[in-house]
């Protein structure tokens, strides 16, 4: 799983290439929206950027799964 975010541009996403055929997933904010974060959720949001700049990453399936499991 890759982590990417792009621009909109008379109505397409621009990004980097992606293969034919991949699925993705795409979460717009509003233009309005914003979020802050305590100093606690900012450290905690800056640990897992690094983490994922080191490939430190859990699989999708993983993930997915533990979702289901809860159910």
């Amino acid at each position: 799983m890759r982590v990417t975010s792009g621009k909109v541009f008379s109505g397409h996403i621009e990004d980097e290439p992606l293969p034919d055929g991949v699925v993705v997933t795409v979460l717009a904010r509003e233009r309005d929206e914003s979020f802050e974060l305590d100093a606690s959720a900012e450290a905690e949001l800056l640990l897992s950027l690094a983490e994922a700049d080191r490939g430190e990453l859990i699989p999708a399936e993983d993930v997915l799964r533990s979702f289901r499991d809860d159910v």
